[in-house]
């Protein structure tokens, strides 16, 4: 399987969505953010986290590119924020990070 963090450099997102979602970060905290996004119950993995997110927001990503009126800028700069505040975290927890 392909190393997360080599599977976060292959998203190319607008810059402006990017840009919200590394300010917003800075706030970051998991135990605030996971819940309301995965869900409540036992907090997951970094790892794991990251999967469920990148596949939200994949969701997010195609309803934006194909103008749906379901789209919900608010939720996809949401899930943004805690991809890059997850990877921060994870970056931070290897040896070389």
């Amino acid at each position: 399987m392909q190393d997360i963090l080599s599977i976060l450099q292959t998203l190319h997102r607008p810059q402006l969505l990017m840009r919200a979602a590394h300010i917003g970060a800075v706030e970051y905290k998991r135990s605030a953010h996971l819940p309301r996004l995965l869900g409540y119950g036992q907090m997951p993995k970094t790892t794991v986290a990251l999967l469920k997110l990148i596949e939200f927001e994949d969701e997010l990503n195609t309803l934006r590119k194909s103008g749906e009126s379901a789209y919900n800028l608010v939720r996809h700069i949401d899930v943004l924020i805690a991809i890059v505040g997850e990877a921060r975290i994870l970056r931070a927890s290897r040896p070389n990070g």
